[in-house]
């Protein structure tokens, strides 16, 4: 029998979890699908993140720059959505990179780096 891989679910470190859960949904548009103020998950149509505290401490450290690229078809009016609501500058979307793609990117508050890139 052949294993089969369902999804990967990355886990993003927080320092405060309720902040970023208002966070992803203001900014993004993701919703809470479960969690406390330990660990979230979060959903966007197909996509799912989880969030987990952490104390920011040498015992426990947040680290961050974790980075995530999320695929989607039809990039335009997702980005517009984001440029309205001045979250993103409209020169910020790279249309036909060198390697295929169309894309644009943002930090959240813990400095992971977001990704939205289309394959063309």
């Amino acid at each position: 029998m052949k294993t089969e891989f369902f999804q990967i679910v990355p886990v993003l470190p927080s320092q405060n979890i309720e902040r970023d859960l208002e966070w992803y949904e203001r900014t993004l548009g993701f919703k809470k699908i479960f969690g406390d103020h330990l660990y979230a998950g979060i959903r966007l149509e197909n996509i799912e993140l989880h969030l987990q505290w952490h104390a920011d401490t040498p015992e426990d450290p947040l680290r961050g720059g974790s980075v995530v690229r999320i695929f989607l078809k039809n990039i335009h009016p997702y980005f517009e959505s984001l440029v309205a609501k001045g979250i993103m500058e409209a020169d910020k979307l790279r249309i036909n990179t060198p390697w295929g793609t169309n894309e644009f990117g943002l930090f959240d508050l813990n400095t992971n780096a977001i990704f939205f890139v289309e394959d063309i």
